[in-house]
């Protein structure tokens, strides 16, 4: 038998265009001679629907669309399987699975283990199917397959799934969102389930990027000694076959920074598509963030796409404006150049009489970075480019960041990469694409350049310091003690860690970006801005 895994990407929200993405993807498995094909988890709807689930008209709408598909299965030999939201018995709302053949509903399935951590709320809007409920199972062309979602394989090899026993194969519908490393687990989760029921699984996972999440495919086939023996391309949307009649296991192998520059990539691709716009604008400093943020904007979107503005100050290196000029000569993309220092006089002259008698500081800095933002956000209106800005975890974590100025944007690229994971993904790519990154970039003491002789050594420890600290507090959550005993510096702990509590208020108002880690600001992390408790 030919089985179709429909390894899509929908957008969420758009009915009409989901049901297309179904309607192309069918036929073309039914001309390649799938039997069936098996959509990912609430692709009709695409995930997650959020509280679009709470207005009636897209309920409505969904059912709409599913008579359309029992519509299409009428005109095809191949049996649908699709994911989608769906009211059961006393109108709760389930994550369900319907499966059509010839024109029919042949069976439902709801999802029996609802996610409800990090960035999924599915308590928030469903209820579990029932254990042992008669809609698992169901046979088609002799062959009897089992129904699963997502996470129903991933809690364990429990009572509710006995139905699964009376099964040829397993089918598992996932939107299962990108972190590093991730895949991994699926494998070993999906492994231990198909070789706990020694029965083949055969898992879909969804496609694309979705505001702060990307979704990266990786569909596999498990055989029933749990061993993997089909996977599909990841971050790639197609309908691919598998031959039920292969049964020998091969290799996976990935490559985890290959994964994050893909996965970085698709985001940036999705969110500019599906929210309408064409192009990018970045303010380039001749620092690392801003250099790695621009060569994954080119290598996503093509050279043309991507607009770039330097905007020096007295305080910049004449280093700085030629490793930007160099780098943007390298990745092939236009660049603006606009001095902020008349702006910076002018606004100094009208604030001096209001600040005699104060020192130069932190206001005086934070006034260039908005002067950059202004600048920025400018370009973005007048011809429509997204603002994409430079930020990463490290100094977004710390709050060494400027709200209104470099904080400016409407999208954060590497919001959720550590500065020592910026400088690997920066060497990844030049060793894939002929060092596009100037190696000075790479290299030079890092500098937000907004005083004389300034170095970020000046106020944060070491970057391989820091960002151990960082990842033992915010993705481990290891207690403060087990940290200093890490670090073996208890007041610079304690420091940085409070600077990461203080700093929610910022976070707050920081634009959407890539998920990358296990664990990013945002919905994964949900710590309140008044908070008095102290570690």
């Amino acid at each position: 038998m030919k089985i179709g895994i429909a390894q899509g990407n929908p957008a969420v929200g758009d009915i009409k265009g989901n049901l297309v993405k179904i309607k192309t993807l069918v036929l073309e498995g039914e001309k390649a001679g799938a039997e069936i094909i098996l959509f990912p988890e609430l692709f009709l709807s695409g995930y997650p629907p959020e509280d679009l689930l709470y207005n009636p008209s897209f309920l409505k709408d969904v059912e709409l669309a599913v008579e359309e598909i029992r519509r299409i299965s009428k005109t095809v030999k191949t049996a649908i399987v699709v994911g989608l939201p769906l009211k059961g018995k006393g109108k709760k709302l389930h994550n369900s699975v319907l499966v059509f053949n010839h024109g029919k509903t042949i069976t439902r399935y709801d999802k029996i283990d609802l996610p409800n951590y990090g960035v999924f709320d599915e308590c928030r809007y469903f209820s579990p199917g029932e254990p042992h409920q008669s809609g698992s199972c169901f046979t088609l062309n002799e062959t009897t397959f089992g129904l699963t979602v997502c996470r129903d394989i991933w809690s364990g090899n429990n009572a509710p799934y006995s139905p699964l026993k009376q099964c040829d194969i397993i089918l598992n519908l996932s939107s299962s969102p990108f972190y590093k490393e991730k895949y991994h687990k699926r494998i070993e989760i999906a492994a231990n389930f198909a070789k706990h029921f020694g029965k083949k699984l055969i898992y879909a996972n969804l496609v694309g990027g979705q505001d702060e999440l990307v979704f990266d495919g990786n569909s596999i086939v498990c055989n029933e000694e749990g061993e993997v023996c089909a996977f599909y391309p990841p971050f790639q949307e197609g309908l691919f076959l598998y031959d039920t009649n292969n049964n020998k296991p091969v290799e996976c192998k990935r490559d985890a920074y290959g994964d994050i520059l893909e996965a970085l990539k698709l985001g940036l691709q999705d969110y500019l598509s599906k929210n309408g716009f064409h192009e990018v604008v970045i303010g380039l400093s001749g620092g690392v963030d801003s250099a790695l943020t621009a060569a994954i904007a080119a290598l996503a979107l093509g050279k043309e796409r991507v607009k770039c503005v330097l905007m020096p100050s007295k305080f910049s290196s004449q280093g700085s404006v030629e490793h930007s000029m160099e780098l943007a000569k390298n990745l092939g993309i236009e660049t603006f150049t606009v001095p902020i220092e008349p702006m910076n006089a002018s606004f100094l002259e009208s604030l001096t009489p209001h600040f005699a008698g104060k020192p130069f500081d932190t206001t005086e800095e934070n006034l260039q970075a908005r002067l950059r933002g202004v600048t920025l956000m400018s370009f973005s209106n007048k011809f429509n480019w997204l603002l994409l800005t430079t930020g990463n975890k490290s100094e977004v974590s710390v709050g060494y960041c400027t709200l209104y100025g470099d904080m400016c944007g409407g999208y954060s690229l590497i919001k959720d990469l550590y500065k020592t994971e910026v400088y690997e993904l920066c060497r990844f790519i030049n060793k894939k694409h002929d060092n596009i990154i100037p190696e000075i970039i790479i290299t030079k003491e890092p500098s937000a350049e907004l005083r004389e002789d300034q170095k970020d050594s000046d106020s944060l420890p070491d970057y391989d310091t820091l960002d151990a600290i960082l990842t033992a507090y915010i993705e481990e959550t290891q207690p403060i003690e087990e940290i200093i005993a890490l670090v073996k510096n208890e007041k610079l702990v304690k420091r940085i860690i409070r600077l990461v509590d203080l700093n929610e208020y910022k976070r707050r108002q920081a634009p959407p970006g890539v998920k990358i880690s296990s664990l990013a600001f945002g919905k994964d992390r949900r710590l309140p801005i008044t908070n008095g408790y102290r570690q």
